[in-house]
């Protein structure tokens, strides 16, 4: 068995989103020195984090530039675009002279897989996906694994399903108006909690490896209607009306999403990085959000 060794000192989180902030504040529970970026600081919340201006029309300061070549670890969930990553084409010079640098790492999608029709995917499967979110994506990780091998370094990306966690989740958006109930037939696909990205990404930056691939995921690939049934009666909201996927009033980009159906396997991730998720299933994350007072507004 592999014995996962210490974690890094100094992490440099790109894109202090709420999967970058749930990763920041685990790893600051174990000591870990967190730094990050964002598009504007001056609308950061005073939770003790330094966050750095990350802007495509604006170069790194002064203090950016030391927190890249103090960080022996980066982690970048930027969103890609279609040269690929625009973090990395802004920071790569200093990523290249920075002298700390050990490892580098980059959230992406399982967005890269096409339709499955229901079937699984693990991480031997292709990623045969031909939309042009998928180009992104696949793009960005070519780019930090590239930057890996200039450097020598260790590398992984994490393919992920849908994200949601406390203040964002099926509670939350029944209680703001904003829940889409919609519907297609043999429609299912994994999430994760991103208290368990974060222990995830924590357990990986302790096993550094060369090019390593990642999918973590909850235990049960689910259809949406049945998420935000269970948490319709959890907080006791009305379920807004149905919707087909392929209703024309629905976003593109929406229908895009629900015309892929696969699950996830995540055993090969789990035993490589000596990981299990906390929250199995997008039940026990609804009732730790409850719990937490998400969906308040509505009366109990």
């Amino acid at each position: 068995m592999t014995v996962a060794g210490a974690l890094p000192r100094r992490v440099l989180i790109l894109g202090l989103g709420c999967a970058g902030r749930a990763l920041a504040r685990h790893l600051r529970s174990l000591g870990v020195a967190v730094e990050g970026s964002v598009r504007d600081p001056a609308a950061a919340p005073g939770d003790g984090i330094a966050r750095h201006r990350l802007h495509p029309d604006h170069h790194p300061d002064t203090a950016f530039l030391a927190a890249i070549a103090r960080a022996d670890t980066v982690l970048c969930g930027v969103p890609p675009d279609a040269d690929g990553d625009p973090a990395l084409r802004l920071l790569a010079p200093a990523l290249r002279a920075s002298p700390a640098l050990r490892w580098v790492g980059y959230l992406s999608s399982t967005a890269v897989y096409g339709d499955r029709d229901g079937g699984w995917i693990d991480e031997q499967s292709s990623a045969d996906a031909t939309d042009a979110t998928a180009a992104r994506r696949l793009l960005a990780e070519s780019q930090w694994r590239a930057l890996a091998h200039e450097r020598g370094i260790a590398s992984a990306v994490f393919r992920l399903p849908g994200l949601y966690g406390r203040g964002r989740n099926a509670l939350v958006q029944l209680a703001q108006g904003r829940a889409r109930h919609i519907v297609r037939p043999g429609l299912v696909f994994n999430r994760l909690h991103v208290e368990d990205l974060a222990t995830a990404v924590s357990a990986a930056m302790r096993l550094p490896t060369h090019d390593a691939l990642y999918l973590p995921a909850d235990d049960e690939p689910a259809p949406p209607q049945d998420v935000l049934a269970h948490a319709a009666r959890l907080g006791g909201f009305a379920l807004p009306p149905a919707m087909a996927w392929d209703d024309p009033a629905l976003a593109p980009s929406l229908r895009r999403f629900y015309a892929a159906s696969k699950r996830i396997d995540s055993r090969g991730t789990r035993e490589a990085l000596h990981w299990q998720p906390r929250f199995h299933s997008y039940r026990e994350g609804l009732a730790d959000a409850w719990a937490a007072g998400d969906g308040a507004t509505h009366p109990r």
